[in-house]
């Protein structure tokens, strides 16, 4: 069984292909969060918004939107969901999920130790990699009348998180809010 869902070579052909850079194992760190009371479908919206930023930027980002001044855009699961005005164009669809944004903080800030930890700059380590997949399914039952049950079942979430130390140049530059909101 591997335990992780990227190998190293994995994450070494992302970069070489995305970033056209050469790294080895010592630049890549990793962090995973096991088992998360939270909604995996806003899980894996807040990954994908989450990926390709640096650590700093990521962690700014879900600070903002446990705050509920910058919401995660929904692009996959957008059935029956409102529309918002918000600070990008073309997906309309947005959330402000604050248990999961506090989820995504401690597992940023375990790959932002396990970075330093491994001897890269955190000002220049970008996530590669984030990904939210089901954990387990905690079972329970709900009594009713006349001897049934209902299932209550409670579906749990995994984070992964894989960054990557690039060059400098290659690094996203300083993301602002300010800019993207004024644009509206």
């Amino acid at each position: 069984m591997r335990y992780w869902s990227v190998s190293d070579e994995d994450v070494i052909n992302l970069v070489k292909r995305r970033y056209n850079v050469t790294v080895t194992s010592d630049q890549i760190a990793r962090a995973r969060g096991f088992e998360y009371r939270i909604s995996w479908k806003k899980a894996i919206e807040t990954a994908r918004a989450v990926r390709f930023l640096t650590i700093k930027q990521a962690e700014e980002y879900m600070e903002r939107v446990k705050k509920l001044e910058a919401p995660v855009p929904i692009k996959e699961f957008t059935k029956k969901q409102a529309h918002h005005n918000v600070p990008w164009v073309g997906w309309p669809v947005a959330k402000w999920p604050v248990k999961v944004a506090d989820a995504f903080l401690e597992v940023l800030r375990n790959l932002e130790n396990n970075a330093s930890y491994r001897g890269l700059n955190v000002d220049s380590t970008v996530i590669v990699h984030a990904s939210a997949s089901k954990g387990m399914r905690i079972k329970n039952y709900m009594p009713r009348a006349f001897g049934r049950a209902t299932p209550w079942f409670h579906d749990t979430v995994n984070i992964e998180l894989v960054g990557v130390e690039l060059p400098a140049d290659l690094v996203p530059r300083k993301f602002s809010w300010a800019r993207v909101l004024k644009a509206v």
